[in-house]
């Protein structure tokens, strides 16, 4: 498949090699093992890009592993989310998905194994302990008072420990290395705990479970991986996962790490965001402010432009921040081509067009997506009432004000030519009721026979014909760049984050269903929430039109 490759970047260099010289008999065979403690976010997709993206390149397989080692934290609504947002993206694992509890039997007889080589043991240090002996980054470790137990007495232990004799915390499996090493995750690091939790796979079966560094690397030497393709934060994790491999002589992975991809505004903790949604900050991990895939989906954006942006950035192996308005733009580009154009009044102003009949209405032709000629035209309905945007309005407007204002022309969009005549204003308040217009018969579609140019431009909706709806509009979860700053990072939450107001929409979208997107018409772009009913329409604003951060931010 050489020839089909055409991206370059150290991963792939690295298994061209390796075909070249026959390691792993020219198989590239990956593997996207996340934890079900939480939902998938943005700091995901790339690792699922690559690994899923070089096994297909190469024409080989990526399995979906669950890293399920640790029964306290995970559920089974974490992993049937996380399926669906792999296969959302747009990525495959073959029959069924497989598990790091798939493995436990084997795991454990590895762990003999290395008792049985004198290369494991049984500590009894307590979790303070174990801290308080592994030492610092400038000074070494001290070795466990139960470091030089026999094979027969550290068999005999972990298999009571298994048994379920001891209390949890009470005793420890550790690998044997080397305490005084200047990796300290190579300072005898734990192998199994004792943890009394039923697992949502194994039941009750177990009362020990292997920790991740462990299970990991043989689970990936079980399932024949041929590149364990992972984040940069487990670089000094590799010596580790070779040194299990190395002392049980077994099948042995490559490890090659990337950089993880940070954004400016937003959380990418599963701790932080659990917080979120546990003290109800916002309405749960797919909420459309969340920084979760589930909540992105819900919102409206595309896996086209993630999977879009990740190209964009590429691969590297130092870690970086990703300024968040460049998916915000991969976002806009992609549903520009693709998202049919509607017309919505977000804070209506009625229109009477006082010269039009009473009674008439007739139907008008709209483009669908003038980046799509395929798309077509619709039918809109036009009458002598109409609602327009209230801040396409001004009594007194300054100088290149374009839009409406009394004695002013404007164009109704696929409409017509219409003027400014008269405002009726409410007596007490002094607030716009209404504006009264004529229009010219002659300028059906929005241009004049004769020539004449307006500059002003007005969406709008038949106010006999509209359908009212329920517009949710969201803006970024944090209004700092560095949501982090601070004691408390809820502290940075953005208060606008969200505003939710009735809204008017024309009615070519009665009956739209949930995740149906569109592009309200110099609004921006807009998907029918979960939350619809058939009684009353839901829309989430995915993204304005334009970066109006950029502007807030004087970029």
């Amino acid at each position: 498949m050489g020839d089909e490759i055409k991206r370059s970047d150290f991963i792939r260099e690295i298994i061209a090699e390796h075909n070249r010289t026959g390691r792993f008999g020219g198989r590239v065979q990956t593997r996207f093992p996340p934890e079900p403690n939480g939902y998938l976010h943005l700091g995901h997709p790339r690792a699922i890009c690559i690994n899923f993206g070089i096994a297909d390149e190469y024409g080989g397989i990526c399995n979906l592993r669950m890293d399920d080692t640790n029964p306290t934290k995970e559920d089974v609504e974490y992993v049937e989310a996380i399926a669906e947002d792999i296969r959302w993206l747009g990525f495959h694992w073959g029959d069924h998905i497989l598990y790091a509890s798939d493995y436990f039997d084997a795991l454990y007889d590895y762990a003999e194994r290395l008792i049985e080589l004198g290369k494991a043991y049984v500590d009894d240090l307590s979790p303070e302990e174990v801290r308080e002996y592994r030492g610092t980054l400038t000074e070494p470790g001290r070795n466990s008072p139960y470091r030089d137990r026999s094979v027969e007495e550290n068999l005999d232990l972990f298999r009571r420990m298994r048994a379920g004799e001891f209390d949890e915390g009470a005793r420890t499996l550790r690998a044997k290395i080397d305490m005084a090493s200047p990796n300290i995750v190579m300072r005898d690091p734990i192998i199994y705990r004792i943890m009394k939790v039923p697992h949502h796979r194994t039941g009750d079966k177990w009362c020990i479970y292997p920790m991740y560094d462990f299970a990991h690397c043989l689970s990936d030497s079980l399932e024949g991986v041929t590149h364990s393709l992972c984040s940069l934060e487990f670089e000094n994790n590799r010596e580790l996962y070779d040194w299990f491999l190395d002392q049980l002589d077994v099948h042995h992975p490559q490890q090659i790490e990337f950089a993880k991809l940070e954004f400016n505004y937003t959380v990418l903790s599963k701790r932080r965001l659990r917080r979120l949604v546990a003290e109800g900050y916002v309405t749960g991990w797919d909420d459309p402010r969340m920084p979760t895939l589930a909540g992105l989906r819900r919102r409206g954006y595309t896996p086209e432009s993630i999977r879009n942006l990740i190209e964009m950035v590429g691969i590297s192996k130092a870690n970086s921040q990703v300024d968040i308005a460049m998916l915000e733009h991969a976002v806009r580009d992609d549903l520009n081509q693709r998202s049919p154009r509607v017309m919505g009044v977000l804070d209506p102003l009625k229109v009477v067009i006082t010269n039009y009949p009473e009674g008439q209405t007739e139907e008008l032709e709209a483009v669908n997506n003038p980046q799509d000629a395929s798309a077509g035209t619709r039918r809109v309905p036009f009458s002598r009432e109409l609602y327009i945007e209230r801040e396409d309005f001004m009594e007194e407007p300054p100088k290149k004000y374009y839009r409406l204002s009394p004695g002013a022309e404007v164009r109704l969009r696929y409409a017509y030519l219409v003027t400014c005549t008269d405002v009726v204003k409410d007596p007490t308040t002094g607030e716009i009721l209404e504006v009264h217009c004529t229009y010219d018969p002659a300028t059906r579609g929005g241009d004049a026979p004769d020539g004449r140019k307006v500059r002003g431009t007005l969406h709008w909706v038949s106010a006999p014909h509209a359908i009212e709806a329920e517009a949710r509009l969201y803006d970024r979860l944090f209004n700092v760049e560095d949501p982090y700053q601070g004691e408390d990072f809820v502290d940075n939450l953005n208060p606008s984050s969200l505003e939710v107001r009735p809204c008017y929409v024309e009615p070519s979208l009665a009956g739209v269903g949930a995740g149906y997107r569109c592009q309200f018409e110099r609004l921006g772009y807009f998907c029918v929430d979960p939350d619809s009913t058939p009684e009353r329409l839901v829309f989430n604003r995915t993204i304005t039109l334009r970066d109006s951060w950029a502007k807030i931010q004087g970029r």
